[in-house]
């Protein structure tokens, strides 16, 4: 018999901060069920102990080198790109997931908006699906902080631009220094981007058929 299909909406967005005592290569271990050496600082995360993820994979936009498909490197390289002590390494989803999906539907609704909404915007995606099979898988995603340069880098959040007057020219304060502004070199910190976010997963939960049948 046929059934009607409730897709429970639930996506929580966190920035992992080495401030609040958080680190990429952790976060990358929770979410694959590995063991990581974080070369910043040398302790070592194991979360071998997992035994509920049922899928994982890294996707990686156009200009990202292939090494980054290996989670220790991606991350270390994540958290070497970061000097500062209060610095934010990387951006953390949880979303929850259809239940009454396959493996193969739940991983495809995941990539499809992973894809969409994040790695054609040039970030990379660190994907796993966990699933007790309690009721209640879902997806964790990691997301890369910087732009990638075009040897496959990691370059600068912001750049400091000068500020011009009517002429063109560069503007000098007191202290003998020029005014500057800075300028980010993505949008993805953008107040919005949050709300956008949350309402593209509704977008996506709404275009699946009310209707399943043989659940």
């Amino acid at each position: 018999m046929g059934g009607v299909f409730i897709a429970i909406y639930s996506l929580n967005i966190k920035i992992q901060s080495r401030g609040k005592g958080k680190s990429a290569i952790a976060s990358a271990a929770y979410i694959a069920g590995e063991r990581f050496k974080n070369e910043y600082d040398g302790t070592i995360h194991d979360r071998t102990e997992r035994n509920d993820v049922v899928h994982k994979e890294i996707v990686l936009p156009e200009n990202a080198p292939v090494e980054f498909l290996d989670r220790a490197t991606l991350w270390n390289a994540a958290e070497k790109s970061e000097r500062a002590k209060n610095a934010q390494l990387c951006r953390s989803l949880r979303i929850a997931l259809p239940k009454d999906f396959t493996l193969e539907q739940n991983i495809s609704l995941t990539h499809q908006y992973v894809n969409e909404n994040f790695v054609s915007r040039g970030m990379v995606a660190d994907i796993a699906l966990h699933d007790k099979g309690d009721g209640n898988p879902h997806a964790h995603v990691l997301l890369t902080m910087r732009p990638l340069e075009k040897d496959g880098t990691f370059g600068a959040k912001s750049r400091m631009e000068y500020i011009l007057d009517d002429n063109g020219e560069r503007i000098k304060l007191p202290s003998g220094r020029y005014k500057t502004k800075k300028i980010t070199t993505t949008d993805w910190d953008d107040r919005g981007n949050a709300e956008l976010w949350r309402k593209n997963w509704a977008d996506t939960l709404n275009k699946i058929p009310t209707l399943l049948t043989n659940i």
